[in-house]
């Protein structure tokens, strides 16, 4: 399959190559100083139709390709200069042509002079336009399609986008938060026809005061342009469907979309009610939704950060469930009241049900053992956001912001699982729910007193309660000699009650002294505290109903060791920071101290602990702009760590029905150091990206479990490991991307290598995992042309654990077809083929994947028909392998079936 991607990509090349010449030249103004990013637009004489465009380097050079046998006009613009044009015949037998411009500066009276073209691609500072239609082949049909279509831009699997490399923190529509930044929101909903520019904002900073002071490289925020059509109206689609999955079950969908936007307010409502694996919103994406919260002590130093119990509901995707039915609805807006006063918000509710089936097998390090399970998970999850934000900028001086996000939801999880192990079967029924509700306030005020102080004041307040309640029953008896179960019944009924209460309240100001243009000084004074109250108990429901609490274990050791907890957990941390921040020629360097004051204290079982201590942590960060658009980036830190109560709390709970689990109140903090080396060029010049990245973490004195393993069944209690022992990271990521002509090129590869020391069974093991992922494809670009993607995907997972090494591969070659016929019929498939196996080949499954859609939309009517197939070969589950400290896993997950659909849209 390699061999074969390479002879494509050459293939593609060479055809390319031999039916067109290339242009090459320069622009430079009247006095022969070259124009960096001025722009070259090639359109075919008689029809005007775009057919290339080109924009110049450092050095004023540009280059385009132009199929033969035609003629062409070029024309040359840049900003505050008169435009040019110039017309080119290419004959069937034509060399490579040089074609130069000169540019004279626009005339006192010209200057409102607008070009009445645009440029696919134009570049101004740090923000990147492209003109979306210039990239459309017609067969778009979301955001997501229109953005694949962009140099420099990827979407990914989960719809999050990608520029550069980074992940884009902010999505905007006509400068209004779009659901405050959800890329996954925007790029699966917001139609394509309505999009006419995507704005590429690098550098972002959403306060005007705090973007020359600060280092926003990592920051990408994309800003979608509507086409005027699309302004002061409502506009939309209604999908609705039906069909079927597998042999005896209906399918239904129903998909209302509804956007207006004006430049006093907007609207935006999504809605989804489907069962055929369509999930909008995921549980993990609940978790990681952050509303657009800040992170609080980015560059600070500490690492703390509250749990928050999910009962595994993250795997609850259409990639690896049975059944999934789902509703969903989201609302967002935003008002300018006033000129000074913005308003906005936005409100999310969902409710999906998954039915999740698998096979797995679990080898234990410590004990050998190897155990078999086969589970079948009934999961319910039912959540709501609301989120409200105000900004008041009475003027170019002062800003001030508030927001409120609210965090509330259901989730209920029952589980029927058949354990075998060394000829041992354990019938298991286990039940999870849990209510988290959390509410986070923040506010934050930036003001400038003049050019040369600037001031940032920041305080947030977060209120999460959680009291997730856990059963097993069992019919063999859990943990003997550590839980005083009544033994005298049919099977064994253990539940366990836990509330978590946390308020945490953090509060910083930076103050920031402009030395002169090429340096500042940064000062930071904050503090973070956090106050936890943890309960929880274990009891026994006996046969006849009756309820027993456990107190207490029987003795361990000689010592009775507690089963409920009560504890009160507090942490804070104050905290003075000083930064350089200078620029010298092409680098910017930015080094750091922070002094931190720790106190960690703990009231549990009658006794109180606490600990102080001081800290100085140092960061360092180094910019190496290369060019405007190619920048190498190193950066330094050493980060504390802490963690919350659920690791102090001294009385055992139950984790799973094979795993108990008790805190340490005498914990101490890690400490990390944490290097990374990062390079990026983004080249419009020769369209080629290439991104890249080294990354090395040394974790001292780390969080362990000291873990106890007999047979499966195993007991953990965390601990400092010394720093003899410790974990490292190495991870490196690189992405190349080239478009020759209509066709892209995209090479990218992912490798992460883990070292982990740990405690098991009275004995130090090292585990170490390595993880490869390369991926390799070609896709076009064609308007009047089939366009198709392939590509080859190899993934590879080594794993050796105390001794115990595996290693497991997928081969994944794909392919996707877009295809228009007879005018108003569009065809798209997709294949993807999956090769897993094991390195003893013991495991070795293949199976495929294969989707397809057969659309028919006359003219530009607004109803568009669709037959839609989802895994035609009808599949029926895949493989997946994971690993930790105590064991690895490799398991199997049974999937949807064949879904056949008929689907009718209307666009509003």
């Amino acid at each position: 399959m390699k061999k074969l991607l390479f002879l494509l990509i050459l293939a593609c090349s060479f055809i390319t190559n031999a039916q067109s010449i290339k242009v090459k030249g320069a622009i430079k103004d009247s006095l022969g100083v070259p124009l960096e990013l001025a722009n070259v637009v090639a359109s075919i004489k008689a029809d005007g139709k775009l057919e290339s465009y080109a924009i110049t380097n450092y050095e004023g050079n540009f280059q385009l390709s132009l199929p033969k046998n035609n003629t062409y006009v070029l024309k040359a613009s840049f900003l505050g200069y008169t435009p040019q044009e110039k017309e080119l015949t290419v004959p069937a037998e034509s060399e490579d042509i040089n074609l130069d411009f000169i540019l004279n500066p626009l005339a006192d009276q010209l200057d409102g002079v607008e070009i009445t073209y645009e440029m696919p691609v134009t570049v101004k500072g740090d923000t990147i336009v492209y003109n979306a239609d210039s990239f459309k082949t017609g067969e778009e049909r979301k955001l997501g399609d229109v953005l694949k279509n962009l140099p420099g831009i990827e979407v990914n699997d989960d719809g999050e986008i990608e520029v550069e490399g980074k992940a884009v923190t902010k999505v905007m529509v006509d400068g209004k938060d779009f659901f405050d930044g959800d890329s996954k929101l925007a790029t699966k909903n917001i139609p394509s026809d309505a999009v006419d520019k995507v704005q590429v904002l690098r550098n972002y900073n959403e306060v005007d005061q705090l973007r020359g002071v600060q280092n926003n490289q990592d920051n990408v925020a994309i800003n979608i342009k509507l086409k005027e059509g699309k302004k002061n109206f409502w506009f939309g689609e209604v999908t609705a469907g039906g069909g079927t999955v597998g042999d005896d079950e209906a399918g239904y969908l129903a998909h209302p979309k509804l956007f207006y936007y004006s430049p006093k307010y907007s609207l935006n409502f999504i809605t989804d009610f489907n069962n055929i694996g369509e999930v909008p919103f995921t549980f993990r994406d609940y978790f990681n939704f952050t509303g657009g919260f800040r992170n609080f002590n980015r560059g600070g130093g500490t690492n703390f950060s509250i749990s928050e119990s999910d009962l595994g509901f993250a795997v609850a995707q259409n990639n690896r469930a049975n059944e999934i039915e789902t509703k969903f609805f989201a609302g967002n807006f935003s008002y300018a009241a006033t000129e000074s006063l913005d308003l906005s918000g936005f409100g999310i509710l969902s409710d999906n049900s998954t039915n999740i089936v698998n096979n797995s097998i679990r080898r234990y390090i410590a004990s050998g053992s190897v155990e078999n399970t086969n589970s079948i998970n009934d999961q319910t999850s039912r959540l709501g956001m609301l989120k409200l934000s105000g900004v008041y900028k009475p003027n170019s001086n002062l800003q001030v912001d508030y927001d409120l996000l609210a965090k509330g939801s259901k989730q209920v999880q029952d589980d029927l699982t058949t354990s075998i192990f060394d000829g041992n079967t354990n019938n298991i029924v286990e039940g999870k729910e849990n209510t988290p509700f959390s509410v986070n306030q923040n506010v934050n005020a930036y003001y400038t007193l003049n050019e040369d102080h600037i001031f940032a004041g920041q305080i947030q307040h977060l209120y999460q309660d959680e009291d997730p309640f856990y059963n097993a029953i069992t019919d063999l008896l859990p943990f003997p000699g550590i839980l005083p179960v009544d033994q005298n019944q049919d099977r064994f009924d253990i539940n366990q009650n836990k509330n978590v209460r946390t308020n945490k309240i953090d509060g910083k100001v930076d103050y920031y002294y402009i030395l002169n243009n090429v340096s500042n000084l940064n000062f930071t004074l904050g503090t973070t505290y956090s106050n936890q109250q943890f309960g929880s108990n274990i009891f026994q429901i006996l046969d006849n109903n009756s309820r027993v609490n456990f107190s207490e274990t029987p003795p361990v050791d000689g010592e009775n060791l507690p089963l409920i907890n009560d504890v009160e957990f507090a942490f804070s941390d104050v905290f003075l920071g000083l930064h350089y921040k200078l620029k010298s020629g092409q680098f910017i360097i930015t080094p750091g101290l922070t002094l931190h004051n720790y106190n960690v204290r703990s009231d549990q079982l009658g006794t109180s602990t606490s600990e102080n201590d001081w800290k100085v942590l140092p960061d360092f960060n180094i910019i190496w702009n290369i060019k405007k658009s190619e920048s190498l980036r190193f950066n330094y830190d050493v980060s504390a760590q802490y963690t919350d109560v659920n690791d102090y709390a001294e009385a055992f709970v139950f984790n799973n029905y094979n795993r108990l689990f008790r805190g340490n109140r005498n914990l101490e903090n890690a400490l990390s150091h944490n290097y990374s080396l990062a390079y990026f060029s983004f080249n419009l010049f020769n369209n080629t990206n290439v991104s890249g990245a080294l990354n090395y973490t040394r974790r001292l004195n780390g969080y362990k479990n000291d873990t106890e393993i007999i047979a499966i069944n195993q007991v953990s209690s965390p601990f400092n490991i010394d720093s003899n022992f410790p974990d490292e990271t190495f991870s490196a990521f690189g992405r190349f991307s080239k478009r020759i002509k209509k066709f892209q090129i995209n090479l990218s590869g992912n490798l992460a290598l883990n070292r982990s020391n740990n405690l098991i069974n009275d004995a130090i093991r090292e585990s170490e995992s390595f993880t490869q992922n390369y991926s390799g494809s070609v896709r076009t670009n064609f308007r009047d042309w089939p366009n198709f993607e392939a590509g080859y995907r190899l993934n590879i997972n080594q794993y050796d654990n105390g001794g115990l090494s595996q290693t497991f591969f997928t081969q994944r070659p794909f392919a996707n077809v877009d295809v228009r016929f007879l005018k108003d019929f569009t065809f798209d498939a997709e294949w993807d083929y999956y090769n897993y196996s094991n390195d003893e080949k013991t495991v070795e499954n293949t199976y495929s994947f294969v989707n397809a859609n057969l659309y028919y939309q006359k003219g530009d009517s607004p109803w568009e028909f669709r037959v839609q197939a989802t895994n035609i070969l009808n599949t029926e589950f895949i493989n997946s392998d994971n690993f930790n400290e105590q064991f690895n896993t490799t398991s199997q997950y049974f999937v949807l079936p064949r879904i056949l659909m008929f689907v009718v849209k209307y666009e509003l």
